[in-house]
């Protein structure tokens, strides 16, 4: 099975679905072995602390962490996001695993160059990925982004506007 690392605003952005028919955690688990470090596990508790759409999203999250695989990485120092982003990108490099989802729009060029031969996805990405797998209907996947991009103020975002576009939906 393919392994994805995931870092904390992905698993969030998947969590703000949870609960839809179908659920997009449930989806990702079923494709993928999924692979959190112990910080992005750490942010999720804190998050999910909150009582706000985020706060219940980590708390779905959470409360599915047997389904995850967490792993303790030792941070880069020198890396100039927060403990989340560093330690999913020391992560996915560690255990060669093939994708590493992230959301973090304004960051993704320095994640990438980050990353040693892994392939970054956004949460829009994964969806389109899961209609091309047959995962998802392109309808479902609409809705979705539709839920998560009201909750996550995602409107104007051009990655989104691209994972759209390559659902063929507006």
């Amino acid at each position: 099975m393919t392994t994805l690392v995931a870092d904390t605003s992905g698993l969030v952005s998947l969590g703000i679905a949870s609960g839809s028919d179908p659920d997009p955690l449930t989806v990702c688990f079923a494709a993928y072995d999924v692979c959190i470090p112990t910080a992005v596990s750490e942010e999720l508790q804190e998050i999910a602390s909150y009582n706000d759409i985020h706060g219940q999203a980590a708390t779905a999250v959470c409360n599915r962490t047997t389904e995850m695989t967490i792993r303790a990485v030792d941070l880069d120092a020198e890396f100039p996001l927060d403990d989340g982003e560093n330690a999913a990108v020391m992560l996915a490099n560690n255990i060669d695993a093939e994708l590493l989802l992230c959301d973090e729009f304004n960051s993704l060029g320095l994640i990438h160059a980050s990353l040693a031969n892994k392939r970054l996805v956004t949460t829009p990405t994964l969806l389109s990925v899961f209609v091309r797998t047959q995962r998802l209907a392109t309808e479902e996947a609409q809705t979705l982004v539709d839920e998560m991009s009201s909750a996550r103020s995602w409107d104007a975002n051009s990655y989104v506007q691209r994972a759209r576009s390559l659902l063929d939906i507006s």
